[in-house]
């Protein structure tokens, strides 16, 4: 089954009841690989960001258009894709890394966007990254 195939097959009439079928809705965590796998089988473009107060006070058209001109990796966010390619090519260990510690992502918005001229829309998830201070606490005990 290709991807418009399994997103049309979904239930739900709305992107966003399309997505809540799939337990992905505002506020909820997910650990980044099975976002990853879930947007790989469904045809849903995710987009990772490093600044809280851009993914809470912009629209991703309005983001997207911002940043247009600035290449992919001084972006303050990142497709999904795009973040685990360079991160597996950069870092060998980064498989076993995500086994022993999951990295989570907090889901800010979900809906629908146009990706290109004449093109059709295509659902979206935008993700808060973990901040750095985050990771780095990781659950270790001050010591």
């Amino acid at each position: 089954m290709n991807n418009s195939a399994a997103w049309a097959a979904l239930c739900g009439t709305t992107v966003r009841e399309k997505l809540e079928s799939l337990g992905i809705g505002t506020g909820r965590t997910f650990e980044i690989l099975a976002l990853d796998k879930t947007a790989r089988k469904y045809g849903i473009d995710i987009f990772l960001f490093f600044e809280k107060d851009l993914a809470h006070s912009h629209t991703i058209e309005e983001i997207l258009e911002m940043f247009r001109d600035v290449s992919e990796y001084e972006r303050p966010y990142i497709r999904i894709d795009a973040f685990l390619r360079f991160t597996r090519e950069n870092d060998p260990s980064f498989a076993q890394t995500m086994r022993e510690f999951p990295l989570m992502v907090e889901v800010v918005s979900v809906g629908e966007y146009h990706p290109g001229t004449g093109a059709k829309t295509v659902p979206f998830v935008t993700g808060l990254m973990p901040f750095l201070d985050e990771l780095d606490a990781g659950g270790e005990s001050p010591g």
